[in-house]
């Protein structure tokens, strides 16, 4: 069963200013929560008892209001970034914290968005990979991004440039949440890395559809929307 867990909370958040100018976009609230102890809390029911965070914006906030994680029941770790680094960076950057160098087997790890809101249930992740790098969950393609990020055929992921064969209905959008191989991270430098296409290259890409509740939070209209259509589940 997997035991930890990756919050990605380093971004600036500049399509939520001016939130963002004085308050990360994780630690802004959604009901009497802020939008990352949903995940956080989320991925506890899920059984995960480490969480590793990773900040830069205003970075300091995040220890200060989250604390060392007892009140939500699992530990909490922090990976600090001086910029901050892009996805693949920063799983790299915050990979000592994630996994245990003293057993034989590298065991897996699930990391997930500090700005998104859904009710996917973490317990539904694979705990294997198998020979497979990673296993993502993909969405329909939202309003604001409707070309998509790539395609689910049969379980497996095919990257696909949808603006070439314009595709579009064919195509499906990272949910970002996935369950990772730390092998894949081991040589990778601290550099500025998108996680897509570079992931691609490393092998194998399970996924799922998921057609639930889910949210990827962008702007202040979007989260006074959220606040207000989930008025009674969130409060």
């Amino acid at each position: 069963m997997i035991k930890t867990a990756m919050i990605l909370a380093a971004g600036r958040g500049e399509r939520m200013r001016p939130l963002t100018d004085t308050t990360p976009k994780p630690l802004l609230f959604l009901g009497k929560y802020r939008l990352i102890e949903w995940q956080i809390m989320a991925l506890v029911r899920a059984g995960i008892n480490k969480i590793v965070i990773n900040y830069a914006w205003l970075g300091e906030q995040f220890p200060l209001i989250l604390g060392d994680g007892t009140r939500y029941g699992c530990q909490l770790m922090y990976s600090p970034e001086t910029t901050a680094l892009e996805t693949a960076g920063g799983i790299a950057k915050a990979l000592p914290l994630l996994i245990e160098r003293n057993t034989s087997t590298l065991q897996p790890f699930i990391v997930v968005s500090g700005d998104i809101y859904t009710d996917y249930d973490y317990r539904e992740l694979p705990n294997h990979l198998g020979e497979n790098i990673a296993h993502l969950v993909l969405v329909n393609n939202p309003s604001y991004h409707l070309a998509g990020d790539m395609r689910l055929i049969d379980g497996q992921i095919m990257s696909d440039n949808a603006y070439q064969n314009n595709a579009y209905q064919n195509t499906l959008t990272y949910g970002n949440i996935g369950v990772f191989n730390p092998v894949v991270f081991l040589n990778l430098n601290h550099q500025v890395l998108k996680l897509f296409p570079w992931l691609y290259a490393q092998g194998s890409i399970k996924g799922e559809h998921y057609l639930g509740n889910w949210h990827n939070i962008g702007t202040p209209l979007q989260l006074k929307d959220l606040n207000h259509s989930y008025h009674l589940f969130v409060s």
